[in-house]
């Protein structure tokens, strides 16, 4: 063959290659990162005014990416917001609520489908690391519910026999209400008596697994689903970080948290993934406010954790995807935690449960499109199994419930909490983008809006009840 052609030829093999690569670089399934923090306020990230600490790779996400304003957990507490997350269902629905302790004989059912399982229809790597709380029993734990990988804690980090409600008490009392805390590695208990100083190294060495398993799984999808214990109090920072901040130590761990996504972005890039990934970070619920100077901030919003004020269960978000989400934008659309799964699901192309779901694909408001508006007629916000509030629009209705709350008054300091009071809200309209902090009840001045959103109401009792009315579409928790 002349040397010309074996030239000509070898250049259309290589050109070929090429276009091959490119097709399938461009057919690429995303990765996906859902970075979880628990109990962070509102107000505790740079992009949403934090103050006393910077959060300089939060600024980039959101400078890169989209923040969303109006964005809900479905209940402001630990393992009801974990089970919404993972499901795409409302936490009643599934029959998870309240915070699972070590003593729990329930977990997450294993007919639930979580977003590892609706990953793992297109054989993505999947791993979990940080804290569960969907039940610590074996049949409970991420691996028998679509992970390939998990290490963290069962449940909250307080739940260990330094809680502060048993201080006071000899050891041996302590064990019988808090048994030592344990850290566990796939199925397996690695360390049954995790210790204070264990707890100073969780957000490293959850941050270390993720950045291996992206290192590890770069030439295929993957999902890390990152649940940091932290800012759950009791509160543990590494040396990295100890006394780096203003804002004691609270913020010590914030500018760690925020050290963790720069880590994991920093690894996306490392290895040109950044066009081929999306990155979810907010929280579980708002800031545990009885603990003063170890809480964060929900900023202008009423309430913090325990509550389904705003303070409660709005939480910052940030989402970052270069060149699918567009940068330095702002969503004030509201979206819940419950339309992550279904959103998931239209991207990669796999199908939905067969059951109900209560999730739908936010995609249009992600992407930014033009006049994408709430795939929901309203968002219903249950605690424990109580109709307390409906969000539809700008419009939040509650109806009437007691509630905890600070009154104003300060929260503990050095990890001791202060106790809260007791107060009521009765049937009370707030329109939201006037007023977000949930101030002035405006119900009087539309009462066609009460009535609306009190139908909507109705219906939804039908399906998911209310106190003690059951409810024909919930589904039980996994029992032992």
């Amino acid at each position: 063959m002349p040397h010309s052609r074996i030239i000509r030829t070898v250049a259309l093999l290589l050109a070929a290659a090429h276009f091959t690569t490119s097709i399938a670089a461009a057919d690429r399934l995303p990765n996906i990162v859902i970075i979880f923090i628990d109990d962070m306020g509102y107000a505790d990230i740079g992009p949403f005014g934090a103050e006393g600490y910077k959060t300089p790779h939060l600024d980039r996400m959101a400078k890169e990416g989209r923040i969303f304003t109006d964005f809900y957990v479905t209940q402001a507490v630990c393992s009801a917001s974990r089970a919404g997350l993972l499901t795409g269902c409302y936490n009643v629905r599934v029959g998870i609520g309240g915070a699972l302790g070590p003593k729990s004989t329930i977990g997450i059912n294993a007919d639930e489908v979580t977003i590892a399982e609706i990953c793992k229809q297109k054989d993505y790597a999947t791993a979990c690391y940080g804290k569960w709380h969907l039940g610590h029993h074996k049949q409970f734990l991420p691996m028998q519910h679509g992970f390939d990988d998990y290490f963290g804690l069962p449940y909250s980090n307080d739940m260990w026999p330094y809680h502060p409600g048993v201080l006071k008490l000899p050891m041996e009392e302590r064990l019988k209400k808090w048994p030592h805390l344990p850290l566990i590695d796939g199925n397996r208990t690695i360390n049954p008596q995790v210790t204070a100083t264990d707890q100073e190294q969780l957000t490293t060495q959850y941050t270390e697994k993720a950045v291996q398993f992206i290192d590890d799984h770069k030439d295929k999808p993957f999902l890390v689903y990152l649940p940091h214990s932290m800012v759950h109090v009791p509160l543990y920072v590494s040396d990295k970080f100890k006394g780096k901040s203003s804002q004691g130590l609270f913020g010590d761990v914030m500018m760690e948290v925020d050290w963790s996504v720069g880590q994991i972005l920093d690894t996306i890039r490392k290895h040109d993934l950044q066009n081929d990934t999306l990155v979810i970070f907010t929280a579980d619920n708002g800031p545990w406010l009885s603990y003063g100077d170890h809480c964060g901030s929900a900023g202008p919003l009423r309430e913090g954790k325990g509550t389904m004020f705003d303070g409660g269960c709005r939480e910052s978000c940030v989402m970052w995807w270069p060149g699918k989400i567009p940068a330095d934008t702002s969503c004030s659309v509201p979206a819940m935690t419950i339309d992550i799964l279904p959103t998931i699901a239209e991207l990669i192309g796999t199908e939905l449960p067969d059951h109900t779901i209560d999730g739908r694909n936010i995609w249009p408001l992600m992407a930014g499109k033009d006049g994408a508006t709430s795939p929901h007629n309203a968002y219903f916000m249950y605690y424990g199994k109580q109709l307390q509030a409906v969000r539809s629009g700008k419009w939040k209705l509650h109806f009437p419930h007691g509630y905890r709350t600070m009154a104003g008054q300060p929260g503990g300091t050095g990890g001791i909490p202060t106790a809260y009071s007791q107060a009521r809200i009765g049937l009370e309209l707030f329109d939201l983008e006037a007023d977000i902090g949930e101030t002035t009840d405006v119900a009087n001045s539309h009462p066609e809006i009460v009535d609306h959103l009190s139908k909507l109401a109705d219906v939804m009792r039908k399906d998911l009840g209310d106190n003690n009315v059951r409810g024909a579409g919930i589904r039980p928790a996994g029992r032992l």
